[in-house]
Parts: structure tokens; sequence; C-alpha cells
């Protein structure tokens, strides 16, 4: 379903605030706002295009504590705080002197959107996706998921009272499933990859079965994916209004990635943060390194893999942000990292065991590049870094290995006995 220009263009300006257009990444052509994603010129993906008003640190600071402080950045209404939403954001960033000792660095911070409210930072995006599918009309979420995604649409939908259907590779953790359930819309598994699923969903929106479907991560896209800016905002502001000279990102489709980029150029654009360099990394599973052996090899040109890791939620054998995250990291000076799954799990216990939190997969995969990236010298040991955590260990538990010290009698005499004084 594509609005016309004339169907759009009011409801569009009043809807969602500072966005003017989709502009193609490509080749620049400009459209109306409207539930599209690609360019009928040349096939290239859409990103919204802003006039901003008067935004200031005050102003962002008199916000909620959530997203829709930012709202003066973001594709979405000035009362949107006021709008059925599951309110994601501000999420702690937390020091992490310990993990930084243990790994070699001088200022080290977590940022951790495990504490969003389904536990994942896709609750960031699919607020976005909720605020442009209430103005173009439609009844019915869906997306296609590695998981998170999943359960985020699930209880956006509840909350704001659309119906949902959401689509996810069969075998995914139960944590997940259990998640994305428990809502009450439907979860459909599909055998096949991620890439499989993503394909039927393509198939489905131009389907008349599809119509009146708002499917976050594909006709909502460019609104949905401007939600990931809400982390650079956060960070930046969290860190006393400047950016971190360094910080890790994970990669699945690659999306978040280029976000966090432009939520920083947007920041520097409007005076907010001082202009000086800063430096992005992206991180992958060995088992799901497409992004990460471009970089190795090279290459401008992303080849699709199938992905066999531990880490699903990063399991995106063809990413569509590939080669963008790969711009990105070459104008920044940063690079593309992949760890195995072994160097997850040993990651997921570090991070849990230095700083008290208990990350899913996709953190282990940041906190193990991180690693990686100190011990070979592709990190300035002295410059402020971020580390991203996405989502909560309690969704990958059968990742890690971990149990009970002992069992004992319940007598002092065998907890001496035990050896555990």
């Amino acid at each position: 379903m594509v609005m016309t220009a004339t169907e759009s263009g009011t409801s569009a300006a009043r809807s969602f605030g500072p966005a003017v257009a989709l502009s193609c990444r490509e080749c620049g052509q400009q459209y109306d706002l409207g539930p599209r994603f690609a360019c009928e010129q040349c096939f290239g993906p859409l990103e919204i295009a802003y006039e901003f008003g008067n935004v200031s640190r005050e102003s962002i600071g008199r916000g909620p504590n959530n997203i829709w402080r930012y709202a003066g950045l973001l594709p979405v209404p000035d009362n949107v705080a006021e709008l059925p939403n599951m309110n994601p954001g501000l999420t702690p960033l937390v020091r992490a002197d310990r993990l930084a000792s243990e790994v070699g660095l001088r200022s080290l911070h977590v940022k951790d959107d495990s504490a969003n409210p389904t536990h994942s930072f896709k609750d960031r995006v699919v607020a976005m996706a909720v605020e442009a599918a209430r103005t173009f009309g439609f009844t019915t979420l869906s997306c296609s998921s590695t998981g998170n995604l999943a359960g985020a649409v699930g209880a956006a939908s509840a909350r704001a009272g659309f119906r949902s259907c959401v689509f996810i590779p069969a075998g995914l953790e139960e944590g997940k499933i259990v998640m994305a359930a428990v809502y009450g819309g439907r979860l459909v598994a599909i055998d096949g990859t991620y890439d499989d699923v993503n394909r039927f969903c393509s198939e489905l929106i131009g389907d008349p079965a599809g119509e009146e479907w708002g499917f976050v991560n594909v006709n909502l896209r460019p609104y949905y994916a401007e939600g990931s800016k809400t982390l650079a905002y956060e960070i930046a502001e969290q860190l006393g209004w400047r950016l971190p000279e360094q910080i890790i990102v994970p990669i699945a489709s690659g999306s978040q990635l280029t976000k966090i980029d432009k939520g920083f150029r947007d920041l520097i654009a409007l005076g907010l943060v001082e202009d000086r360099p800063y430096r992005i990394f992206g991180a992958q599973a060995t088992g799901c390194s497409p992004v990460a052996r471009a970089w190795e090899d090279g290459h401008d040109v992303v080849q699709p893999v199938k992905p066999d890791t531990i880490a699903k939620s990063l399991a995106i054998g063809n990413p569509a942000d590939g080669p963008y995250v790969l711009d990105v990291c070459r104008r920044t000076g940063g690079a593309v990292v992949h760890v195995s799954d072994a160097e997850v799990v040993d990651s997921i216990n570090l991070l849990a065991r230095t700083e008290g939190v208990f990350a899913e997969t996709a953190g282990g995969v940041t906190t193990g590049v991180l690693r990686k990236l100190v011990a070979e010298g592709g990190l300035d040991p002295q410059a402020e870094t971020v580390v991203l955590n996405t989502g909560d260990g309690l969704k990958t538990l059968s990742a890690v290995d971990a149990d009970v010290t002992a069992t004992i009698k319940p007598s002092l005499d065998a907890f001496k006995d035990a050896g555990l004084l």
C-alpha cells in the first residue's frame, strides 16, 4: 500500500515533525513522505530528510525521560509523548571501570539497551514505525525478525491497539519465541534463514493479503531506522554533551551502525556537541560475518553468507546496509571485526563478571570485538570508548553454561565442608 503525494502530503506535514521528504541514499531523488522504501529511479534505499527547527540542549532536557525528548530530531508529531507507545530509551550508560581495567582501556562505558521495555534496542525503532503506521492508517503491524524485533512489534502493537503478525526463522531461542508470542498476536515460524523470511515478507507486501499491513523493517523502514539515532543522542547527552572517541556497534542489517553515525552528525550540524573526530567499529560473529569479510578483503560489495552462529540476533547473511557500514567505518577510521562463538560466550561471562551486565549473544559479540581490538592495537587505549549491549542475556540462556556452585545440606558444617569460605 503506497500513498500518492496528494494522499500523504497534508497528513505527513502534521505528523512527521521536522521530516520533509524521503531521499534516495544513492541518487538523491526525493519523494513525499509515505510508506515506501525504495527509489523508483535507481531502486536505492530511502531515508528521511529533515529541516530541523530550533533544538537546544535545554529544550531536550525539558523533555520526557525517554526517546521522545528528541522528538524535534525525529519523524514524529509534536504530541508523540501523549500517544500510546512503549516509550523506550534513556537506558543506562554504565561506567565500566572494571571491564576497562580487565581489557586495558582508560575510559569505557557500556550502553545497556537491555533496559528497554522488551529488553532490546528494537523498542526504539519499533516506536518510530508505530507512529508512521498510525499516520498511514495501517491496521496490522508485521516484520521479519531474528527474535528481538518480533517481541518489540508484539508488545508495541498490544499497547497501541494494532493487530500483529510477525515472521521468524524456525529454531530461534525459546526465550525470544515466548517473548514474541505472549502479547496475543500471530507468530509464524518459517522453515529457512532470516533472509528467506525477509524475502517472503517482500512477497506479502505486494499481495492483496498484505494490504493495510505495516512491515516495520520493509515499507516502514525509513521511519523505523531513525530510531537508532536516539542511541547516538543519548550517549552524547549522557557523556555531558560530547561524542565518544570510539564506539563498538553490533552489525545485523547494519542499519543501527549507520544511523548512530547519522545521529552524531545531526548533533554536530546543530551545534549541540563539539565537532571532533570519532571512530565507529562494527562487530560481527565469525559464523555470520559478511561485512567483516568484505572489510578484510578491501571490497565495497558484501557477499551474502549462510549464517551459522549462536548470535542469532545478528544472523543476517545478506545485510541491507552492509555497504554503508563499510563507508562509515572507512570515513571515521574504524573497522569491522568478527569473533568466534567461543569468544562470544567468554565475553558474555566477562561482562557479567566485571560489570553485572548480563548480555545476550550480540553483547558478547561487541564485548569480544572490544577485547580483540585492544589486544591487536586497533583501539586507542587512552580514548573514551563506548560499547553497545543491545539485548538481555535472559533471552539467550542456552548460550552460556552457568549453574549452582554446590548443593549442600542446610547446615553451617556442610557449608564449611564444601570449601566455600
